[in-house]
């Protein structure tokens, strides 16, 4: 073998033979136990990101581990390819989507393969091809015959410049991101899919996934928030212009929190509410009012954090209790998608509720006295019934006392009839009386809501519906799937390029045959990821969705991806799942056994503002460091001008702030086992990574050192091996004993640390490993050919551990020593390396000898003496004598495997 390491040639010996041997071919094989990971497939911008390297990274070595260990595995990779990012390109690039994703799939792939990943290449699909989408058209019908994919007229963001719908997040203080123009809310009709039917078995098997992450769990069931409360109503006396009561005279709320409901002070209905709109007919400012919050976000996020706005509309509603008159306004912080549209106002026990009182000016009435709290600003307690509502100094105290420690339920007071009933026995009671007025009852409410997939955008699935004015919104037959996507469509940015292609638009109707017009809209491209992990296990196949291999590959063992994903891609993939098994497709409930959410990949953020350009970003390689002494670095310089940047820290890499680095050009200079090897080093999988170019070059040393190691091996200990191997269960020398038990010791760590998915510490100990061999060589002379041998154990456990982070130069390795059985044969076909009881155990034990509790040595004693021997071998030895002093021990206490103590 070559003395010096070429990862160049290295890397594309072991492509060649992966290539050439179909190495990571995976067919269904009942005979072993089958190993499913998969890495959430990528969107195909163009390159790859250390982002990705990462991620599949982890995927790539827990394949190459359970494959060694006997499993059948499969690694499938694939592309998420729909999407408005491909439609932003083409207008910038003026070329269709289709040919700009075709080309970034090419050139990601090479980078993938690059990496040598154990990927399954057969399986490979794109989201934007026609056998692939035809399967979410054919879908899609099944469930719009089982009433699961219905149509119902939507609030859509439209922008008025491009002719087209903006997600919530392109919408940026009420403009578009890209046009800049004020934003409309538009009325138009669109599909769904009614994922609030599977609401209650998606919150609860929730509790089966005991291998996801516990915040990755929490987050979904605070998604499909489950609130067990009460509807109801506050009946009122208005009327529409044709002299009919709006919405039948009553106003219907939610609320978790019906014991306060006699502290409600004001009720609050979304601006496209009825109420609201009656109401602005004859008042310009609240029209106006109405008309700004349909520009804005409806986020939940921003909605979270915006300042609460609201003008009152003149109207009044009636208390269902007390018959008081309530006052309605208008708030922006209330969606019209979300319950009623229309909440109860409860200043004094609700945090939003108060800051808009105490804004506006309106009456904030305690009803609850929280758990611990019974004073008021004189010291004196609250009676119950009298009115709390001037205790101003405290008003902040009962809308955050939850916060302070009394928490949120108490005893209600200022309530009639109610006083002194806690929370529970309120709610019973108060529920009760509503229902006997037949104004409300006890209800389970869901967060979650129907899932909208209609997207009025070019880059997408077809939505397979012809429209005939006589026969109205028809499914295309199924023997016309798939409805075909035009590819050679270029967006310019003034709407749906679709609506401009009569050869894709006109269609005789199935039913009358009569000229009709197809479906403009594309799905929402989370209905293409829903599913795709089914699709790996069947490929293909024209004639069906899935077959019965689905059945032998799913659920998937390992998922792997962002925390990012944790919620909506998540959920959708679930629900899609449980839908395909009630339709019969499939057999498992749900699509992921075990989940890991990796960290992101930081480096450092340099940057500089200039009153006239803003912010401006450096990229890491543009600027001069200085650190301190103990190597932080404090500040930094540029290159171009020596004037000094500002540095922020560790930031996600981004184009935008310029501290990325490029896969591509480092793998040129040290290779994709450097990479590899840095990227599961550096960092447990689920933390942040900090990028390091010292941890990279540091990594590239350690590869070099193995593969010189290697070198020394086959040029000076591999001669010295016996013809006739007798190691095994040989009893060694010490020296050699010791070296062997190291060996197998850190194994056992290795083993341990890669069941728990603890990367970075099995690459400590390849390299705790590669340390203990290294001064193996001079063993040689003083043991010959045995020596040789516990080297020749140690070299093939060191390749095999490692084996799944830096495959390359440990395929190479394994070929080069000898290791393999034949030409055909590699070190992915060898059998996992497991720790031998011979190896780990010990002739002696050295135990710390203490006298009088002080440390003094130590002792060697058998490893399997009882106490009374280890005691005996103590008090004799040469270091007890010295500090007893001649005394006898009044008593010996052993710790066993860890220390002596003597008293004397």
């Amino acid at each position: 073998m070559q003395e010096k390491y070429d990862h160049t040639a290295t890397e594309k010996t072991a492509h060649q033979y992966w290539e050439r041997t179909a190495a990571f071919k995976a067919v269904e094989d009942a005979s072993k136990p089958k190993y499913y990971c998969l890495s959430m497939f990528p969107y195909p911008s163009g390159k790859l990101h250390m982002g990705h390297v990462r991620n599949y990274t982890i995927g790539d070595v827990l394949t190459r581990f359970h494959k060694m260990r006997g499993y059948n595995v499969m690694q499938p990779m694939g592309w998420d390819a729909f999407g408005l990012p491909a439609e932003n390109a083409a207008i910038a690039n003026k070329v269709p989507p289709a040919q700009w994703t075709d080309e970034n799939i090419a050139y990601m792939k090479l980078q993938l393969k690059s990496l040598g990943f154990a990927i399954d290449w057969s399986r490979e699909l794109a989201t934007c091809k026609p056998d692939y989408y035809k399967w979410n058209q054919w879908l899609f019908l099944r469930m719009l015959e089982k009433g699961i994919a219905y149509k119902k007229t939507q609030t859509v963001n439209w922008d008025p410049v491009d002719q087209t719908v903006l997600a919530n997040e392109q919408v940026i203080d009420g403009r578009g991101w890209r046009t800049g123009a004020v934003v409309e809310k538009r009325e138009i009709p669109g599909y769904y899919l009614a994922i609030t039917q599977y609401a209650d078995e998606l919150l609860n098997d929730l509790d089966t996934l005991d291998q996801w992450p516990e915040r990755v769990r929490l987050m979904q069931a605070n998604w499909i928030g489950k609130s067990t409360g009460v509807r109801f109503a506050f009946p009122h006396q208005i009327k529409d212009d044709a002299g009919a009561l709006i919405d039948d005279g009553k106003l219907w709320v939610f609320t978790t929190r019906a014991d306060t409901i006699m502290g409600v002070t004001f009720c609050a209905v979304a601006a496209e509410h009825p109420l609201a709109t009656h109401a602005a007919q004859n008042n310009p400012e609240l029209a106006a009012f109405i008309e700004k919050c349909k520009h804005g976000s409806v986020m939940e996020a921003d909605m979270a954090t915006m300042e609460k706005e609201g003008l009152p509309t003149g109207l009044f509603v009636t208390h269902p209790l007390t018959g008081e008159q309530i006052e309605v306004w208008v708030g922006n912080y209330v969606l019209m998608s979300y319950g009623d549209g229309a909440v109860m106002a409860v200043p004094a026990h609700d945090e939003r509720d108060f800051g808009f009182a105490k804004k506006y000016n309106l009456p904030i009435k305690p009803v609850v006295m929280p758990g611990g709290l019974s004073l008021k600003t004189d010291a004196t307690p609250v009676q119950p019934g009298e009115d709390a509502s001037a205790i101003r100094p405290l008003e902040h105290l009962w809308a955050h006392s939850w916060n302070v420690g009394f928490g949120m339920h108490g005893e209600l007071i200022n309530s009639g009839k109610y006083n002194g009933l806690n929370y529970e026995q309120a709610i019973d009671a108060i529920a009760a009386d509503l229902a006997a007025k037949g104004l409300g009852e006890k209800k389970v409410q869901w967060r979650l809501r129907d899932w909208g997939v209609s997207r009025q955008r070019y880059w997408g699935c077809p939505i397979p519906i012809i429209h005939c004015d006589d026969c109205g919104s028809v499914p295309v037959p199924d023997d016309q799937l798939p409805v075909v996507l035009p590819t050679d469509c270029v967006p310019d940015g003034s709407g749906n390029p679709l609506h401009k292609r009569p050869d894709f638009l006109n269609v005789a109707c199935p039913c009358c045959g009569k000229p009709a017009r197809r479906e403009t809209d594309t799905m929402d491209t989370f209905v293409d990821s829903s599913w795709y992990y089914a699709r790996f296990a069947t490929p293909g196949n024209d004639q069906a969705m899935v077959d019965e291999r689905v059945n032998y590959w799913l659920p998937v063992d390992q998922y792997i991806g962002g925390i990012e994903h944790a919620i909506l891609h998540l959920l959708y993939s679930r629900f899609w799942t449980k839908v395909m098994g009630d339709l019969g497709l499939v057999s498992y409930r749900e699509p992921f056994k075990r989940l890991l959410t990796q960290g992101m990949v930081l480096n450092h953020l340099f940057s500089r503002r200039s009153d006239k350009t803003g912010i401006e970003w450096f990229a890491p390689e543009e600027v001069v460091l200085q650190k301190d002494e103990a190597g932080r670095v404090t500040g930094a310089t540029a290159l171009r001008d020596g004037n000094p940047v500002d540095y922020g820290g560790f930031g996600t890499m981004s184009k935008s702030k310029r501290n990325g680095v490029d896969p591509q050009s480092m793998m040129e200079q040290y290779g994709a086992d450097t990479a590899r090897f840095f990227m599961m080093f550096a960092a447990p999988p689920e933390q942040t990574l900090e990028w390091s170019d010292a941890g990279i070059e540091g990594s590239y040393r350690f590869l070099k050192r193995i593969w010189a190691f290697g070198h020394v091996f086959a040029t000076t200990i591999q001669p010295q091996l016996p013809g006739q191997r007798k190691l095994g269960n040989a009893k060694l020398p010490e020296n050699l004993a010791s070296l062997r038990r190291e060996i197998h010791l850190l194994l056992k760590q290795a083993n341990y640390d890669l069941g728990k998915q603890q990367f970075n510490t099995v690459a400590s100990s390849t390299m705790k490993m590669l340390n203990a061999l290294e001064k193996a060589p001079r063993l040689i002379d003083q043991n010959g050919g045995i020596a040789a041998e516990v080297i020749e154990e140690g070299l093939g456990i060191l390749l095999r551990v490692l084996s799944p982070l830096t495959p390359h130069i440990t395929h190479t390795l394994w070929a080069e020593l000898g290791y393999a059985k034949s030409a055909d044969e590699s070190i992915l076909d060898a059998a996992w390396p497991e720790p031998l009881d011979a190896a780990l155990v010990q002739d002696e034990i050295e135990l710390v000898l203490q006298i009088l509790g002080k440390t003094r040595g130590s002792v060697k004693v058998p490893a399997g003496a009882d106490n009374a021997a280890i005691e005996a071998l103590a008090v004799v030895s040469e270091i007890a004598q010295k500090f007893m002093e001649g005394k006898p021990a009044k008593k010996v206490i052993v710790v066993p495997g860890r220390l002596v103590n003597i008293v004397v």
